[in-house]
């Protein structure tokens, strides 16, 4: 059984950091790829990053882009969102998604197995 977990959101301020983490579990080899979603009140759920299956390709939201970074450790089946130089529009629900996929995806619909999303907040 699949089973994908998020954990690290939590309260911080402008400018600060959080690391994010998704663990999964379940699936029959590590071909599958991560990715990152996030949902603000009153917003659709929206891209935020993908990791490949080995972790060789990546993508980000042009929000994030030089602010969030995605890795990739197979051996702990786990998945790191380095978030830095974090704003108020940051503040979400983060959702780690994960599929056998052939491409890095940041479309909601192309991935099968959610985690229960982790609250950010960013606030002074």
């Amino acid at each position: 059984q699949v089973q994908v977990v998020e954990s690290g959101g939590g309260l911080v301020q402008p400018g600060g950091s959080l690391r994010l983490s998704c663990a999964a579990s379940g699936f029959s080899s590590e071909e599958y790829v991560i990715g990152w979603f996030r949902e603000a009140p009153g917003k659709e759920r929206e891209g935020v990053s993908c990791v490949s299956s080995s972790g060789g390709i990546t993508d980000y939201a042009a929000s994030v882009k030089g602010r969030l970074t995605i890795s990739r450790d197979n051996a702990k089946n786990t998945v790191y969102l380095q978030m830095n130089s974090l704003k108020p529009e940051d503040t979400a629900v983060y959702y780690c998604a994960a599929d056998y996929l052939s491409f890095c995806s940041g479309i909601y619909h192309d991935y099968d197995y959610w985690g229960q999303g982790t609250q950010v907040t960013v606030s002074s």
